[in-house]
Order: structure tokens, then C-alpha cells, then sequence
């Protein structure tokens, strides 16, 4: 994709209500000559504004102007490019769980849970958090309160379960998984939490805490891994197999690989891809990719689910 389009579409659609600091930042971007030459020195799939961002300011990019940000970004682009090189955006939003919750709560229990693209695996634990669903349906862990409270607002009836799932086996997968115990990690995973989103980082804070004490069993490729993963689960649990925002990064040819690799394993499938990443999912909806432009699409088993379908992603990110 021509970068300039990129960071144009990344502010009109993902930063516009999200993070004014970013909109106006890839805006600017956009029609910045200078800087879009500077980005396109970095490989095609290394350019995403997710990435470049999160490595300046991981680096101390101001969060002010983009003037002020265009000066930082001009004086110190060789060690973002060199930090943008070596990471990847593994943004990990504990707060997708609440998207998930309801899927997970259809499936017989006690499960096994292997995420795909797992960061740091914080998405694992969603036995451990606390929901609130339209402000006024709450679904709390059996293990007492938990600091991580995630709100989801809905449209539609989909299925808010009564409690928690029971989970007896948590793993993840990739390509280089952060460890929750490791500060330079987290301090990454933080550099991705964008500018104005000052809950997000507090969540971000509180589900590493609780990941900290039970840390996941986290290990390289999807395509690879996923079979023996699933293969090694406790027996007599549900196995599910899923993932959010994750195989938009990777070819079509790699999808197509994950998907019928997984399809062909004795587990469930939860995906939560943006519109368009899965294109058989994509066929079964009843609106237009264009209608649901910016939207996610949540499906089990590749079906996109007409129960939650209508579930919008948490509120808080």
C-alpha cells in the first residue's frame, strides 16, 4: 500500500476518536514528503504508523505538535528505524477479552486456551477479569475482585454469560513473545499504548500484574506450533484456538496456510479480524465490506456469529 494512503487511512479510521495526538500525527504524515522517505527506507511490512510511532516515543518523541514531533522525528530517525527493525507491534489489549467473553462462555467447560499472536499473553486470562456490559451487566471472576475491569458496550442481544469460564491450560503463540516478568518488554508494551489512553495503560499495568503470577506458556511460529500446542492440552478440556487484530499481519498465502491448518485440528476457533481479513468469513455477512468499514468481525468455527454479531469492541480499547 503507498504509505502516504497508509498513514492517511491509519488517522481517518483508527486514530480519529481514539487519539488526537495521532490523528493529527499521521495526518500531517501523510502529505510530509521529508518524513514519508525516511519510513520508506524501513522494509513495506515494517512502515505500519502503529510501529513507527510506538518506536519514537519509545525512544522519547514528544507528544505534542507535530511540528515538535516532526523535528525529534528528523534528528532521530536512525535509531527508530534500527528499534522499528527489531520489534513488531504487538499491541496487547486486555480489553478484547470482553468481545470474547461471550463466545467463550457457549463452550463447555474447563478450556484450553492457545492465543495466536499472543504478545505477552495477557489476553489469557479472562477468568481473571472483572466486565461490565452497557454499564449495567456485570460478570465478575470466581476468584474475588479483580483490578482489571473491562467495559464493552453492545448492540444486539449477544450472549453475556452469567460467570466466568473455567480455564485449566493457557498458551500462546509468537513470533516474539514478550515476557510479562522482563521490564524492557513491558516497558515496550507500553510505548504501544497510544497518547490520551491513559486507562488502557493502567489495564495494561493491572493484567500484566496478574499474568505475572501465573506466567503463560508462550512459544514461536503459528504455523509451525499451533498443531503440537493443541495436541499437548490437558485432557477432557475444550480446546480453543484464537485470536484478535493478528493475521491482517501476515500474506494471504500464510492465512491461508493458519486457517486450514487449524480448521483440520480437533479444536474451536475464535477469530476477531478486521473486515476483509478472512475473505470466506467476510462472504457470509449480510452488509458490505464498505458498511463495515473499521469494523471487526467476530466468528467460531468461521462462521461469523449471528448471535454477537452486532458486538461492538470494548468501550476502553
Amino acid at each position: 500500500m503507498d504509505t502516504s494512503l497508509r498513514y492517511r487511512r491509519f488517522a481517518e479510521v483508527e486514530a480519529k476518536g481514539n487519539s488526537a495526538t495521532y490523528e493529527q500525527w499521521c495526518t500531517a504524515i501523510a502529505d510530509d514528503p521529508d518524513v514519508l522517505a525516511l519510513i520508506e527506507r524501513l522494509p513495506e511490512p515494517r512502515r505500519q504508523p502503529n510501529l513507527v510511532l510506538g518506536a519514537s516515543r519509545h525512544l522519547g518523541a514528544p507528544a505534542g505538535t507535530y511540528a515538535s514531533f516532526r523535528e525529534w522525528q528528523l534528528h532521530h530517525w536512525r535509531g527508530v528505524e534500527e528499534l522499528a527493525r527489531a520489534r513488531t507491534t504487538q499491541t496487547n489489549k486486555a480489553g478484547r477479552t470482553a468481545v470474547l467473553l461471550p463466545i467463550l462462555g457457549l463452550l463447555p467447560g474447563p478450556l484450553s486456551l492457545i492465543e495466536v499472536g499472543a504478545s505477552a499473553g495477557l489476553c489469557l486470562y479472562p477468568d481473571h477479569c472483572r466486565y461490565l456490559y452497557d454499564g449495567h451487566r456485570p460478570v465478575h471472576p470466581t476468584g474475588g475482585p479483580s483490578p482489571v475491569l473491562l467495559h464493552c458496550t453492545t448492540t444486539g442481544e449477544p450472549p453475556i454469560p452469567d460467570g466466568v469460564p473455567t480455564v485449566a491450560y493457557r498458551a500462546g503463540i509468537d513470533l516474539n513473545p514478550l515476557d510479562v516478568t522482563d521490564p524492557a518488554d513491558m516497558r515496550w508494551l507500553d510505548s504501544l499504548v497510544w497518547p490520551e489512553q491513559d486507562q488502557r495503560r493502567q489495564r495494561l499495568l493491572a493484567a500484566a500484574e496478574i499474568a505475572r503470577t501465573d506466567p503463560p506458556h508462550l512459544i514461536g511460529d503459528l504455523n509451525s506450533a499451533i498443531a503440537d500446542l493443541v495436541r499437548q492440552v490437558p485432557p477432557q478440556t475444550t480446546v480453543v484456538v484464537f485470536h484478535s487484530a493478528v493475521l491482517n499481519y501476515l500474506s494471504p498465502e500464510a492465512r491461508a496456510s493458519f486457517v486450514a491448518t487449524v480448521q483440520s485440528l480437533p479444536c474451536r476457533w475464535i477469530a476477531n479480524e478486521g473486515v476483509g481479513v478472512l475473505p470466506d468469513i467476510t462472504a457470509k455477512l449480510t452488509r458490505t465490506p464498505e458498511q463495515l468499514r473499521g469494523k471487526f468481525v467476530v466468528s467460531l468455527d468461521g462462521e461469523p456469529g449471528r448471535w454477537p454479531a452486532a458486538m461492538g469492541n470494548p468501550s476502553t480499547g
